[in-house]
């Protein structure tokens, strides 16, 4: 049995300095100088006087504060979201030696991770690989794996694995989601790069930032676990060694661009936290600097001012370059720390459009045993509920217990060759239904599977039903979708009582969790 919960939200932490605050127009600034940008393009190869171009996100879908909608128009609620504005679209050549070129990048990539490693093979198996007669491979640094993440995916939080579709494009590269027969999860794809947290997670532990192809997020993964080495999936790469590096300007009015990826920000961030919708409009209605055609930055964007050199625990600062200024917050442990900042891509699920993705520049924290601690890391990305109040999860959500904060901080961003496309680019992806594949085998074998209904939880109806209060019901069920038979054993009641006051219909098959 598998289901799948929306996730609720919570109300912003306690800020303890806001250093920075909302950028508002001056009259004695220089307006923004736009940085130029020349691409050109084609089915072969591209040719950009950028050193680091960001791949769009490839989100064509629009979403409200829960379902995909029609895109809406200037000045309506939700307007200027991921899906309505249009980047370098991803661009591969198949070169037909199992190496792929990435046409907006120049990295070329191998095609096939094969089977799953560990670190420590994964870090020496780059001096070991010739493949298509190249010998100079390198495992890829976070911001170079993270090019190939793409937003039309689903993450497996749903009722069934059977319309599941990855982030990464597998027309191009081999992809598997966990071996559920091994007895891994649905989502235990995590793909490893060379880059370590200058910090620790869990308490401790080494800790490598890596992506999730199954789930759309980054993640700092402790290298050991339970005594013996994580494996991850493995790609190598080569070309392009300035990939993932900044080169910032300081622009002297209150913004930074950056010559390397061709993005101007607001030099200041919001200097408090707000819900999604709030965040969206935020930056549209922004009139800064002489500009006012600034916009929210999607994920990927986001994450490529993300310093991965600097950590709260290792520099005392947040995960970020000195040029921009950043708000101090307290965060759930009672520490100085710094903010999680919205993006304006939805991170969408089998159920809904209920969240959006952030970027955390300072700790990711999580409730373990009672405890809150670094998680994840600073620079990871995960996803928050786009409206609620983090009243109601005051002890965290799912396995790792991650903070939920809904009301995070903001960026604004803009640039010269960024287009707008009001409508979007709707997908055949989609949460209602969608064309994925089913877990355990790579996506390129896998068949299609038709979408089904599915159930709709009334989580406050279940737990009258059950005879607790909703708040225990949603910390039992944890993280979508749940270990039903663990739910039941923390409320004290059977398994099967469960599932009757959930309304989940049989002969679903099981599913893992985030």
């Amino acid at each position: 049995l598998a289901i799948g919960l929306t996730a609720c939200g919570t109300q912003p932490i306690s800020n303890i300095s806001n250093q920075a605050a909302a950028p508002t127009l001056q009259d004695d600034i220089e307006p923004v100088e736009t940085v130029s940008v020349s691409i050109a393009m084609n089915e072969e190869s591209a040719s950009t006087s950028l050193s680091y171009p960001i791949v769009d996100t490839d989100q064509g879908n629009c979403y409200d504060a829960q379902n995909q909608v029609d895109c809406p128009q200037t000045g309506d609620a939700f307007f200027g979201q991921d899906a309505q504005y249009s980047g370098n679209q991803p661009s591969y050549t198949d070169n037909g030696d199992g190496t792929i070129t990435d046409n907006v990048t120049g990295l070329m990539w191998q095609q096939d991770p094969g089977s799953k490693m560990t670190y420590s093979q994964a870090v020496a198996g780059a001096s070991d690989l010739t493949l298509a007669g190249y010998s100079d491979w390198r495992l890829p640094s976070i911001k170079e794996l993270y090019s190939l993440i793409q937003f039309d995916g689903l993450d497996p939080s749903g009722p069934s694995t059977s319309n599941l579709v990855p982030f990464i494009d597998t027309d191009y590269f081999n992809f598997e989601y966990g071996d559920e027969s091994a007895g891994e999860r649905v989502i235990d794809s995590q793909w490893a790069t060379s880059t370590k947290y200058v910090s620790t997670t869990m308490g401790g532990a080494e800790t490598m930032f890596g992506v999730n192809f199954a789930d759309g997020r980054i993640k700092g993964y402790g290298i050991a676990m339970r005594g013996s080495e994580k494996t991850f999936f493995t790609i190598y790469v080569r070309g392009n060694t300035s990939y993932g590096e900044n080169d910032y300007m300081d622009k002297g009015n209150g913004t930074v661009t950056d010559n390397a990826t061709g993005l101007t920000w607001t030099q200041n961030d919001s200097g408090s936290g707000m819900n999604w919708e709030t965040a969206l409009n935020y930056c549209e209605s922004l009139d800064t600097a002489g500009s006012s055609d600034w916009r929210l930055p999607n994920v990927k964007e986001l994450q490529s001012i993300v310093d991965y050199s600097r950590s709260p625990d290792t520099t005392n600062s947040a995960a970020i370059d000195p040029i921009f200024n950043i708000s101090n917050i307290t965060n759930e442990a009672g520490q100085i720390d710094y903010p999680a900042f919205w993006s304006s891509t939805t991170h969408a699920n089998l159920r809904s459009g209920g969240n959006a993705s952030y970027v955390n520049f300072g700790r990711s924290m999580g409730n373990m045993n009672g405890n809150w601690i670094d998680v994840h890391g600073a620079g990871a990305q995960r996803s928050d509920p786009k409206t609620g109040s983090a009243a109601d999860w005051s002890t965290g959500h799912g396995p790792q217990g991650d903070a939920i904060r809904v009301d995070n901080y903001v960026r604004c961003v803009t640039d010269i060759s960024t287009t707008t496309n009001v409508n979007g680019n709707s997908s055949a992806t989609s949460v209602e239904t969608t064309s994925q594949l089913p877990s355990g085998q790579p996506a390129h074998e896998q068949n299609q599977a038709n979408g089904q209904e599915r159930p709709e939880i009334d989580l406050a109806s279940a737990a009258a039903k059950l005879g607790v209060s909703e708040e225990a019901l949603k910390a039992a069920l944890g993280a979508p979708p749940p270990d039903l038979a663990a739910a039941a054993a923390q409320l004290g009641i059977t398994e099967q009582a469960l599932i009757d006051a959930l309304g989940i219909p049989t002969g679903e098959p099981p599913n893992g969790s985030g």
